[in-house]
């Protein structure tokens, strides 16, 4: 391989993983990151990368050093989470959207060797049933359309520009230095932060939906193989196939509890059928959700700085949900 790699959302929960794990590969790597929701620590080997400091909106090629041609472009960087994609659509478009094309431009010009991509599976909806990579697309809200039309635009670029790509349609990956500042999101966070306070978990609805944990150094592990390998223009789902109920989750944690209204628009499983990236990239999974979750607890003061859910903000902050999405 080439090792050269840029990572935008490098100091971000998966991209962070991703550039330690490129740096043991003795990778020269460069990282884009805004730092509102990323942090510089997360990166191990901070001293070893060239940060830049800035929005993917707004990047240039002339911020990137000169010699980088012929190498690899990872992009994580962009909103993530529904609530507020709800409020702020506009927000999400410009970033998720525009600023893929923007990075998509800059690819072109440096002809990079590959353009690997962390789309949503999101993008599959409501459903209830194992999603292959060619179930029907079922967009709910500006987040998972954001997304997806950043997957789009992708691929049209590829076609007609000639950029090598791969995107991968990332579950719900779990694992130390998710977000822990801003807006109401993964479950995971939310749970922890509430243990730490000795509050009561906030169940949505029966608890009975179930979610495809994957954790964040088996999704790092993905995305560098799909650089590795010699396919190009695929698109791969990545999870752990095998789903997880919120009830089992909350009961790992604490076993105090309250129970939410049940959400309109929210899926009661998410299910990656992964046999294409098995197949095709040979990743399986390797850390199992007991261990995963075991190392969360174990370094649970990492999330002492998250902020603080429950039934009465919670019920307040996704007033919209309901409203658009009943």
């Amino acid at each position: 391989m080439n090792k050269t790699a840029i990572v935008t959302g490098g100091c971000g929960f998966i991209g962070s993983h991703l550039v330690d794990l490129l740096i043991e590969k003795k990778f020269r790597v460069i990282v884009i990151d805004n730092l509102i929701s990323g942090k510089l620590k997360n990166i191990k080997n901070n001293k070893n990368i060239t940060f830049i400091n800035k929005n993917i909106n707004e990047i240039k090629l002339s911020n990137l050093p000169n010699d980088i041609n012929n190498c690899y472009l990872f992009h994580f960087a962009g909103l993530g989470d529904v609530v507020p994609s709800i409020n702020f659509p506009k927000q999400y478009m410009e970033t998720n959207v525009f600023g893929t094309i923007n990075l998509l431009e800059i690819a072109r010009k440096l002809e990079v060797k590959k353009f690997i991509y962390a789309a949503s599976s999101s993008c599959y909806g409501i459903t209830n049933k194992r999603n292959s990579e060619k179930a029907k697309i079922n967009i709910t809200h500006p987040y998972a359309l954001s997304k997806y039309m950043g997957e789009s635009v992708i691929k049209y670029w590829s076609t007609f520009f000639k950029i090598p790509y791969i995107s991968i349609r990332i579950f719900n990956a779990y694992g130390r230095r998710s977000r822990t500042t801003g807006a109401y999101g993964a479950v995971l966070g939310v749970f922890l932060k509430q243990k730490i306070e000795n509050k009561p978990l906030t169940i949505v609805g029966s608890g009975l939906q179930k979610r495809d944990f994957v954790h964040v150094k088996d999704v790092a592990n993905a995305f560098y193989l799909a650089a590795n390998s010699k396919l190009k223009n695929r698109i791969y789902n990545l999870g752990s196939d095998k789903p997880i109920s919120i009830n089992k989750l909350a009961k790992k944690i604490s076993n105090k509890s309250v129970s939410l209204a049940w959400r309109p628009g929210e899926p009661r499983l998410t299910h990656a059928n992964i046999n294409k990236i098995r197949k095709e990239l040979k990743w399986k999974p390797k850390i199992s959700f007991d261990m995963g979750i075991e190392e969360i607890l174990e370094n649970i003061d990492e999330w002492s700085d998250a902020p603080l859910w429950n039934k009465k903000n919670i019920t307040k902050v996704t007033k919209e949900w309901f409203e658009f999405l009943s």
